[in-house]
Order: structure tokens, then C-alpha cells, then sequence
């Protein structure tokens, strides 16, 4: 039987040139509709699994386009608002060989970072779902985003429903007067699974763990003390060869039990 999983997080469109090509290079541009926790939604969908999603769109023919996209996937949509704010936007050239990729947000008071928790029947929600998953960039964005997913945190710990994080610091982020690093420990106190290695428990605890097995051994024994609902880490180390080339490798501890892959050559990354 399929996992029912809830995901929350900002819906967000990116603007970038055809192909490989920069700004001066195109007087054109493609958009496409995503966010981190949505392509999570979008992938999960589409391998099968029941998704909610939980967002904030603006009221506009913008944010129906994003509610059509993300129906398109087969996900629960009946949780994202409307409001008069703007959906949030970015900029991204895409690398090549040499050249690296480079993005430009524009998300500044947009509709997910006006996101309201009185908005959010959270146990209707989460009703039946067996996993919430969300990352360290929805509260960064706004206070308002990071009080309606802590409230969703808590009611999920009640239910009994696993929850997973991605903890994905942002320093660009976090222009509200929280300290950034101080929200994510609270936050990931509150889940279960911990998506991430040891640079994301460094940033977290302000520890300064080694990045090899040992040290990543480490890292997650702390990160278990300082956190004790944690019981599984899941990390990938990621060597980037060129723009579109890279070598990737997963690791694990579960349950006490240390897991790895071997590394896997990835020669087109799009």
C-alpha cells in the first residue's frame, strides 16, 4: 500500500533563458512552476504515493496556474490558500561545462511568505497521512511561514505521523529577526527523520565534526542527543566534477546501523 505523505513549503515559478544560454545571450525566457518541497511532492506523486500539499498561492491567474500544475501530479491541492500577495519568483541561467549555474530570487513578501496558520486545518490535514516532510528553507522565509509549520509539527507529533526534514540552511534567508540556526534545532527536535550530513549538523549545532565516515559517525550520534526523536540520517556526498557532471554517493545511519552506496556517475545533470 502506497505512503500518504504531506509536504509543506513555497510554490514558486522560475524564469530562465532557453537551454544553456545567460540573460545577455536570450531576449526570451521559459517559466516552469516548482520549490523544493514541491518537486519532493511532485516526484512522490508521481511513484505512486497519496500527496497533500500545503502552500500559499497568490489570487490571480499566476496562482492558478500553479494550482493546475500541481493537480497535474495527482496532489492534493484542497490545502493551499489564496491571497492578495504575489507568487514568489526566481531567475536561474543554467551552467555549462565550466560555467556554473547562477539564480536571482524574487520572493520578498510574496504569497507563501503571507501564509496565515489560522488558515491551516492542520489535523484535517494531516489526516491519514503516515509521513509530513519539509526543509529548513519554509521557515526562513517569513515568521509567519515558520509559525504555520511549527504548528503543523506539533500536530503531527500528536497524531503519531513521521516526520522528515531536510534541513537546507539558507543564509540569504532569515531577514525576519530569528536566528536561523536556533529555529532549525527547534524544528528538527520536532521531527524524526533528518535528511542531511555533517555540514547541515555543524550549521545546526554549531559543531565542527569532520566530514569523513568517522566524523559523520559522529555528527549523527550528537545530533541524536541533542535531538532524541531522530532515529534515522539519511546523507549523499556530491563531488561536482563540471557544471553538468558529477559523482554522488548516499550514506545512512538507522537505528544505529551505518549504511553506504557506492559512488554513481552522473553525466548529464539537468
Amino acid at each position: 500500500m502506497a505512503s500518504k505523505i504531506l509536504t509543506f513549503g513555497e510554490i514558486i515559478m522560475r524564469l530562465s533563458p532557453p537551454g544553456n544560454r545567460t540573460m545577455k545571450q536570450s531576449h526570451e525566457m521559459e517559466f516552469f512552476f516548482g520549490g523544493t518541497e514541491l518537486n519532493v511532492a511532485s516526484s512522490l506523486a508521481t511513484m505512486g504515493c497519496e500527496v497533500k500539499h500545503v502552500s500559499a498561492v497568490s489570487d490571480d491567474f499566476v496562482g492558478e496556474s500553479a494550482l493546475s500544475f500541481v493537480k497535474s501530479f495527482g496532489i492534493d491541492a484542497n490545502f493551499i490558500s489564496k491571497n492578495e500577495h504575489p507568487l514568489g519568483l526566481y531567475f536561474l541561467e543554467v551552467g555549462s561545462s565550466v560555467r556554473a549555474s547562477r539564480i536571482a530570487y524574487n520572493r520578498l513578501n510574496g504569497s507563501f511568505a503571507n501564509i496565515e496558520a489560522a488558515n491551516i486545518d492542520w489535523k484535517n490535514a494531516l489526516e491519514d497521512c503516515d509521513y509530513f516532510h519539509w526543509t529548513g528553507i519554509s521557515p526562513g522565509i517569513s515568521k509567519s511561514a515558520y509559525e504555520s509549520l511549527k504548528e503543523g509539527l506539533q500536530t503531527a507529533r500528536e497524531l503519531g505521523i513521521e516526520i522528515t526534514t531536510d534541513p537546507a540552511y539558507r543564509s540569504n534567508l532569515w531577514k525576519y529577526g530569528k536566528n536561523g540556526n536556533e529555529v532549525l534545532k527547534e524544528l528538527v527536535s520536532l521531527s524524526t527523520i533528518f535528511i542531511g550530513g555533517v555540514n547541515e549538523i555543524n550549521e545546526i549545532l554549531g559543531t565542527q565534526f569532520s566530514s569523513d565516515k568517522e566524523g559523520f559517525l559522529q555528527a549523527c550520534e550528537e545530533l541524536k542527543r541533542q535531538c532524541p526523536s531522530i532515529h534515522k540520517i539519511f546523507d549523499k556526498i556530491r563531488i561536482g566534477v563540471t557544471a553538468s557532471s558529477q559523482q554522488t554517493q548516499g550514506r545512512a545511519l538507522i537505528n544505529g546501523n551505518y549504511f553506504e552506496t557506492q559512488f554513481l556517475e552522473i553525466d548529464n545533470v539537468v
